[in-house]
């Protein structure tokens, strides 16, 4: 018998949990702007700035391919349906196996990379010579150890959130960003270039430390008795192992894409790693707010409830969840298209980042914004098919997005420069997103897309009057750009509430119940 499993306590049970996430993204992702401001401060787009977020680029792969959404997506559904079943014994038994495994791993691959530091400079930034290559590879070298810690906290996360405490886990990058800042204040005063840029990895690894112990006492406590061990003889833990493998061939496929990004942008002219890395931080803002928390609170309740023969439950999850990143995204989304340049002004205008920056940024941040529905609504997709036991379906599409935004980039970027690239990231992401519905669908049914519509048409009309009055307060009332980001910002959220209001949209209406009671 097929259960539903999704009354009104469930929903907003979700809600929280994903505000919760929400609020834990949004404490890191301010500090990170703290962070990139300071960096665009010390660095522009000179050789130390392209060489910092070339060489950041492979331990960040790395971290992805091995940990954050590769474990989650292996170990969640696992780890959380043993909890669902009761069996805690087993569940800590796969938690110690997994943890074993992922020390070793990463050790190992931190070994490599200190030693094959050369040659990954060479792969990731073939463009990059004399003085910003050599920069480049010690860069690297420094870096890739943090890499392997924060897998680590990566394992934390998985701990956490199939124990439903996510904040913590959200929270803890805002140490990785508060070393950073710190460093940059204590040193930027009397190194500049190089060796700025090598006491700055420096604070990188020691925040990635930070990171992972502020979460290790909960995570042990939650985790309850535990045994290291090598030896996978759980069939439990060989069912992470097994589904890890494809998930960590898709992850692998998104960072290809993100390293052929940086290999294209390394052969135009100075900055434009440096570029993309600016406007890239911005465009996964609404991702990461929005996309990822929906993403993070709807896979271990997906897992129980697939655990629970609920398939009911398991559509219906999901289409809650698309409505709400419509919701939140696509306006976030359209509201950096139309604002792009006075966003990028008021955040990043400072010492070496000047109008030419700016205005290069701004117009690769619109370019990006194209593809942000989409980046955020396929996280939730995916957690989808990794409930259901598929990981290879995403794993083969994100493979096929990786030629597509290859070839796109690299023929857009003959006439359009970065912008080119991250026109091409766009379609990617749209072709991606796309494919994973369709087969989707075909395991659970049709999802309802009617308020997603309603969102998009309410976002593209609102993006009018907020670029209007962005722009005018900016140039107009005064020459501020933080003032014109902040009007500009307010009437896109004040015009795009009130039309999916009219339209009936759920959330609008839910969003006004709380506003007005409040």
């Amino acid at each position: 018998m097929v259960t539903s499993g999704t009354g009104q306590g469930g929903r907003v049970s979700d809600a929280r949990a994903s505000s919760a996430v929400g609020a834990g993204i949004l404490t890191a992702r301010l500090l990170g702007f703290v962070r990139e401001r300071v960096f665009a401060h010390y660095f522009g787009d000179g050789p130390a700035a392209d060489a910092f977020r070339a060489a950041l680029r492979i331990p960040n792969a790395l971290r992805n391919l091995l940990g954050e959404g590769t474990l989650s997506a292996s170990f969640i559904p696992v780890y959380a349906g043993l909890l669902e079943r009761g069996d805690e014994e087993g569940a800590g038994r796969v938690a110690g196996i997994i943890a074993s495994l992922l020390v070793l791993l990463t050790a190992a691959a931190a070994l490599a990379g200190i030693a094959l530091a050369p040659i990954i400079t060479d792969i990731v930034a073939p463009g990059f010579s004399g003085e910003t290559r050599r920069i480049t590879v010690t860069l690297v070298q420094i870096l890739f150890p943090m890499s392997g810690v924060m897998i680590l906290s990566a394992w934390c996360l998985g701990v956490l959130n199939a124990h439903r405490h996510f904040f913590l886990s959200y929270s803890a990058p805002a140490l990785w960003n508060i070393a950073q800042i710190a460093t940059l204040l204590a040193f930027g005063g009397v190194l500049i270039g190089a060796p700025l840029a090598v006491a700055l990895a420096v604070g990188a690894l020691a925040g990635s430390v930070l990171q992972v112990v502020v979460q290790l006492p909960t995570t042990l406590r939650l985790a309850g008795p535990m045994r290291w061990s090598l030896a996978a003889r759980s069939a439990d833990a060989r069912r992470v192992i097994v589904r890890w493998a494809p998930v960590v061939l898709g992850a692998g496929a998104y960072q290809i894409s993100s390293i052929v990004d940086t290999q294209l942008a390394s052969l135009l002219e100075q900055g434009a790693v440096a570029i993309l890395g600016y406007a890239q931080l911005l465009a996964m803002l609404p991702v990461s707010l929005f996309g990822v928390s929906v993403a993070a609170v709807a896979l271990p309740e997906l897992s129980r409830a697939v655990a629970a023969d609920t398939a009911e439950s398991v559509r219906a999850r999901l289409a809650d969840g698309t409505r709400r990143v419509a919701f939140f995204v696509v306006p976030g989304a359209a509201a950096l298209a139309a604002l792009a340049f006075v966003t990028v002004g008021a955040l990043f205008r400072t010492g070496a980042f000047g109008d030419a920056q700016v205005a290069l940024a701004g117009a690769v941040l619109s370019a990006y914004a194209i593809a942000i529905p989409a980046q955020a609504t396929v996280k939730l997709f995916a957690s989808g098919h990794y409930a259901l036991g598929d990981t290879k379906t995403p794993v083969r599409i994100a493979i096929l997005s990786v030629i597509i935004s290859a070839v796109s980039a690299y023929l857009l970027m003959q006439r359009l420069g970065p912008v080119g690239i991250a026109l091409g990231a766009a379609i990617a992401a749209h072709a991606n997103m796309s494919l994973n519905y369709v087969f989707l669908r075909r395991r659970i049914g049709r999802i309802l897309l009617r308020p997603h519509l309603q969102a998009v048409f309410a976002a593209v009309l609102a993006t009018v009057p907020a670029a209007w009055a962005g722009g005018w307060a900016a140039d107009a009332v005064a020459p501020s750009e933080w003032l014109g980001l902040l009007v500009g910002a307010t009437v896109m959220a004040t015009t795009y509430l009130a039309l999916t209001a009219l339209a009936g949209h759920p959330e609008a209406r839910a969003l006004l119940r709380r506003v007005t009671r409040g």
